[in-house]
């Protein structure tokens, strides 16, 4: 099965310059493109910026799917023979959504809604996620979205594990608390359903919130192919293999150390996770 070469676009935008975020997301994708790269990450909502203080505000540079955002990424796909995932604020009738966006040569092909949100800048303003978990083969890479504080939700990895992704993208706008989350559960994400995870942070500062960067793509290990350490503008490149996230079945000493992280599973005894909410909350 060939390999794929991906990468993860790290940078800052304006909030609510939607055209010109636009116009440097479509040269980092030419500019990654021409190192190889099939499929091109880009952070959460880098189309509009996040910390919108209404609703109203937010709305004002949200866009629908396809759109004209969309639309513009799929030409500069279709002539570079790529594929791109960019966040955005999607309008979907009278609602609004933190949503990323899968696109290649013949346009949008899939779209996620951020499932968990947290309170903090225009997650504060948005519908939770209505749409399942899905996994899109992109032609022998088989790639499942999900966004930012999702990442804090093991079962949403795992449902993605268990549709078939080879590879989990994050799009992220951490800011400093968030730094174990780069540090730790990104690579966790990776070793425990054994499938490749990449995350991609912006940069820079917006209304008083800063953003880490420290992008990074994980193996099927959990051990780091590509990361950032800082907070400055870079572009990640990692080669992966979807067939290794495939073999879930480990064979350290034949009939002796064997692991499966999907077949050892007992979902039976999991049906708390289902039950709704705990005394704790």
């Amino acid at each position: 099965m060939p390999t794929w070469t991906i990468a993860a676009v790290q940078m800052d935008c304006r909030l609510g310059d939607s055209a010109g975020n636009l116009s440097v997301m479509r040269s980092k994708l030419r500019e990654a493109a021409g190192r190889g790269a099939r499929l091109i990450a880009f952070p959460e909502c880098i189309l509009s910026g996040y910390c919108f203080s209404s609703a109203a505000e937010a709305a004002s540079v949200a866009e629908p799917l396809p759109g004209p955002a969309s639309e513009a990424l799929a030409t500069d796909c279709r002539e570079l023979g790529t594929f791109a995932i960019f966040g955005l604020l999607e309008r979907a009738g009278d609602r609004l959504f933190n949503s990323a966006a899968l696109v290649g040569p013949n346009g949008l092909i899939g779209r996620y809604r951020k499932a968990h949100l947290p309170c903090i800048g225009v997650d504060r303003c948005t519908a939770a996620g209505d749409l399942p978990f899905e996994v899109h083969d992109l032609g022998g890479l088989r790639v499942g979205m999900l966004i930012c504080y999702d990442c804090g939700f093991p079962e949403a990895s795992r449902v993605l594990t268990l549709a078939g992704a080879d590879l989990i993208v994050l799009p992220t706008n951490w800011p400093p608390e968030a730094a174990s989350t780069a540090r730790l559960l990104v690579p966790a994400r990776a070793l425990e359903n054994r499938i490749f995870f990449a995350a991609v942070d912006r940069i820079g500062t917006e209304r008083g919130f800063r953003f880490i960067g420290q992008s990074r793509i994980c193996d099927v290990t959990g051990d780091f192919l590509a990361i950032s350490d800082d907070d400055r503008e870079t572009i990640l490149y990692a080669e992966i293999d979807p067939e290794r996230a495939r073999q879930k079945r480990i064979v350290n000493i034949p009939g002796e150390y064997e692991l499966n992280r999907v077949a050892d599973r007992r979902p039976e005894l999991y049906g708390a996770l289902t039950t709704g909410r705990t005394r704790s909350e």
